[in-house]
């Protein structure tokens, strides 16, 4: 059935008024103008909807059952529209995010807060997940982007680079590496080591880079999160390398940190997004400010 939205909108006020020349004047539209649009609905849905005389204008049975659907269908109408000028002008929507836990934890929380002073009525939910599942979130539609190490070579998604970490040392209180201010890797082969289970990217990572020096760690402990390793160093079960966004978790539980080398062992940390979809105008305003945050670092 071919009626137009002009016609239920001339349909509606003509039902109002009572009068074709009001109607006109609220539509703006000539007397032939809105008598076609009424006989062209009329013809549409098969027969008459108004009662036409020389003095008034009312409604058939039919009108009357009609209008307050057709009532319905222009707020309904007004309201779809409204609602999406509202998507894109940030008054209304949601944000999902997923940040691996050691951003989460560190980097995220005033990012969020910045945006939610810029844009308060935006709903915001955060996965805070290994880097691993992260990436996977964002593959699988789940969230429309990620904060997480570089995927490295990751089909259909896009990575944009903000900062590069550099792994640290984790450390006990009174550990005997504590003498040294710079700790390489081949000191740390000599301790206990605890790691991350495979087939975390981080001990991908670890064992590539160390392999190709020839060290190899002494691992008497694995875990799946990065602050079980952080407790477990802290009562000194072993000694552990963990992103440098790690270091206020860290030092909460009473670690230590230090620098390492020997080599240097670095992964860029970024904005994960899918290539072949768009993002949302809430997406898009997020990564805007995160980007602007680590430009500022820089200058």
């Amino acid at each position: 059935m071919n009626v137009t939205l002009k016609q239920i909108r001339a349909f509606v006020t003509v039902a109002k008024s009572s009068s074709f020349a009001e109607a006109c004047e609220i539509l703006h539209l000539s007397q032939p103008a809105l008598s076609i649009s009424i006989k062209n609905l009329e013809s549409t849905v098969g027969g008459p909807l108004f009662i036409r005389s020389t003095r008034s204008v009312s409604l058939t049975p039919e009108g009357e059952d009609f209008f307050p659907v057709a009532k319905n269908l222009l707020i309904n109408w007004d309201d779809a529209f409204s609602d999406l000028g509202n998507l894109f002008s940030l008054n209304r929507g949601k944000l999902t995010v997923a940040a691996m836990p050691s951003f989460a934890s560190s980097e995220l929380p005033a990012q969020l807060q910045i945006f939610k002073e810029n844009f308060p009525k935006i709903n915001i939910k955060v996965h805070d997940v290994i880097a691993e599942d992260a990436v996977n979130m964002v593959r699988n539609g789940q969230v429309e982007l990620a904060l997480t190490f570089d995927p490295d070579e990751a089909d259909y998604l896009n990575f944009e680079p903000l900062f590069t970490d550099n792994f640290i040392i984790a450390l006990p209180q009174e550990h005997p590496l504590l003498k040294h201010d710079v700790i390489t890797w081949q000191m740390v082969s000599q301790y206990p080591f605890i790691t991350l289970q495979r087939p975390s990217s981080i001990r991908q990572l670890l064992e590539t880079s160390l392999s190709d020096e020839n060290i190899d760690l002494n691992i008497e402990f694995e875990a799946n999160q990065l602050a079980t390793i952080g407790q477990m160093v802290s009562i000194n079960l072993g000694i552990s390398a963990m992103p440098s966004l790690c270091k206020t978790h860290l030092r909460a539980q009473g670690v230590i940190c230090r620098p390492l080398t020997s080599p240097p062992i670095s992964r860029r940390v970024g904005i994960v997004t899918r290539s072949r979809y768009p993002l949302s105008s809430a997406a898009k305003a997020f990564i805007d400010i995160i980007k602007n945050e680590y430009h500022s670092r820089t200058i």
